[in-house]
């Protein structure tokens, strides 16, 4: 099906609400000048992707691209999502809460908020987004000159839609949704045999580049891959090369990234002990088992490998285009990676894994190793499920191979770019209030200065709560009106190995108060 633009999105596109139609106005950023040029802004997040998985943070993937722009500009350890896809990318977008904008138990339209599309392109911003939203609106509708992509959670690869002539039943949960500025089909099959998810999102966006390269005013690319979400895909070359590589099982793989991640400066043993293995014994696993683990684990980091050459891909443009040194490149995870193991409808389990017509998943053993140092993974309120790997590459104004042990939130996104790029976050849009701002800008630390934060950072998703403030986070996986909260000290117990509740009640009770206030205030009903 598809659906054509209504007066309301002509009306959004142009910049008018519904009351700037009444009144004869537009929302326009502050006409100040900001004081230095304004970046073009690349905005590149990855999917259930754990924070050992690239590598500068750990991982034995290649990740050459990420690597380098890591070495050429600053590493984030305490940058928090959600825990969940959707209420992460909602909180990205709109530099508040998922409680405060709908977006917190099941995704539909964002409301009470703004996107970055719609307080960037007042601004004088290029507005572009390519890949997976997550939403029940077109990110067209939301302040974006182009969008195309998935609209939907997941998503089969090879093939969104349809059985192709000639080709098996793709796997998948069922169709999904697709967006192409205005038009919206579901299903959607690609034409092409050789699509691929990642490729297409990348090869979407290098047009656009391509078409507004002699503008003159910056733009804002959000690029939203799936990878490497389940179910595990990726062409058979790419999985080619890391045949054997995981074939010595969790715990090695597991020790190597901790070893890893401590030679290169990210943690110190000290004050982050690696966490107690939550995967299962290698040898107790039957040959069968480990053979098959040993092949997701191979699908898994062929996708990362795939996503960082697209990021590459990127990178090259804008440097050819003369753009890279004044492009504020973000990248980062959606949540930790996922330990779950979803059923679908169409799933051939005799075809090859990693194939169109196979549903595989990554499961808890291999989450654990992804999310190393962390306890838990996707879901969780600790930090495996919450921790994101985010890079900052910024060469007119981020020194080069810095690491941010800054704590924040994906929620410090929007107020970042905003301050960046000049703009204002109205106070009212299209007729509905806009729900105060949750986020902080990371601005000063680009610069190495610290972070004025007013109130702490809040959680929850499904059973997963948590609260930090400063060095202390409290956090439960449990339901009821009394909640059972465990307390660490970050700044001595990075990985949530020693709960310290018991021995300071009064520090828990300040906590888990300001928790269930911020959950009155917010959370939607």
């Amino acid at each position: 099906m598809a659906s054509t633009l209504t007066r309301r999105t002509l009306l959004q596109r142009s910049g008018l609400g519904i009351a700037g139609l009444a009144s004869g106005s537009m929302l326009l950023a502050d006409p100040s000048p900001a004081p230095a040029p304004r970046p073009n802004i690349v905005l590149i997040l990855a999917d259930d992707m754990g924070f050992s998985d690239i590598g500068c943070f750990g991982s034995e993937v290649p990740t050459p691209n990420l690597d380098a722009l890591a070495a050429g500009g600053m590493r984030f350890t305490q940058i928090h999502n959600t825990a969940k896809c959707f209420p992460s990318r909602a909180c990205l977008l709109t530099g508040v809460y998922a409680q405060q904008c709908g977006m917190d138990r099941s995704f539909k339209a964002i409301t009470n908020a703004v996107t970055l599309g719609e307080v960037l392109r007042p601004a004088g911003y290029r507005t572009l987004a390519s890949g997976k939203h997550h939403s029940e609106e077109s990110l067209f509708d939301r302040g974006f000159d182009h969008y195309w992509g998935l609209r939907d959670g997941c998503c089969n690869y090879f093939n969104p839609g349809l059985q192709r002539q000639g080709e098996p039943v793709p796997a998948q949960k069922h169709a999904r949704v697709w967006c192409d500025d205005a038009k919206v089909s579901n299903p959607f099959t690609p034409a092409d045999p050789k699509f691929y998810t990642t490729d297409a999102f990348t090869d979407k966006a290098l047009g656009w580049l391509k078409q507004y390269k002699n503008e003159t005013n910056p733009f804002l690319l959000y690029l939203a891959y799936t990878a490497p979400h389940d179910p595990l895909m990726a062409p058979a070359e790419d999985i080619a090369k890391y045949k054997g590589k995981y074939d010595e099982g969790y715990g090695p793989i597991r020790a190597a990234r901790w070893k890893k991640q401590q030679a290169i400066g990210l943690f110190d043993a000290k004050t982050c002990p690696l966490s107690k293995p939550e995967h299962r014994k290698w040898k107790s696993l039957s040959a069968k088992e480990r053979k098959l683990e040993a092949q997701r684990m191979e699908v898994y980091a062929a996708m990362i490998d795939r996503m960082d050459r697209n990021i590459g891909r990127v990178v090259d443009l804008l440097r050819e285009q003369g753009k890279l040194e004044n492009t504020l490149i973000l990248f980062a995870s959606d949540n930790g990676a996922s330990d779950q193991a979803p059923r679908p409808k169409q799933n051939d389990p005799k075809a090859p894994v990693g194939s169109l017509a196979r549903w595989e998943s990554l499961h808890q053993s291999w989450a654990n190793v992804c999310d190393t140092p962390f306890r838990k993974y996707k879901s969780s309120s600790y930090e495996g499920g919450i921790c994101t790997p985010m890079i900052a590459h910024w060469p007119k104004r981020i020194a080069k191979n810095k690491i941010c042990r800054t704590t924040g939130h994906f929620v410090d996104i929007l107020p970042t770019l905003a301050q960046l790029a000049g703009a204002q976050v109205p106070k009212t849009h299209n007729g509905q209030a806009i729900a105060p701002a949750a986020g902080t800008s990371l601005v000063p630390c680009f610069a190495d200065k610290p972070l004025k934060r007013t109130a702490p950072l809040f959680f929850q998703w499904s059973k997963g709560k948590a609260a930090i403030d400063g060095k202390w986070k409290i956090v439960t996986h449990s339901t009821g009106k009394k909640l059972k909260w465990e307390l660490y000290n970050l700044a001595a117990d990075r990985t949530e190995t020693t709960d310290l509740a018991s021995a300071n009640p009064k520090k828990v009770k300040k906590l888990a108060d300001a928790w269930k206030t911020w959950e009155a205030n917010c959370a939607s009903k």
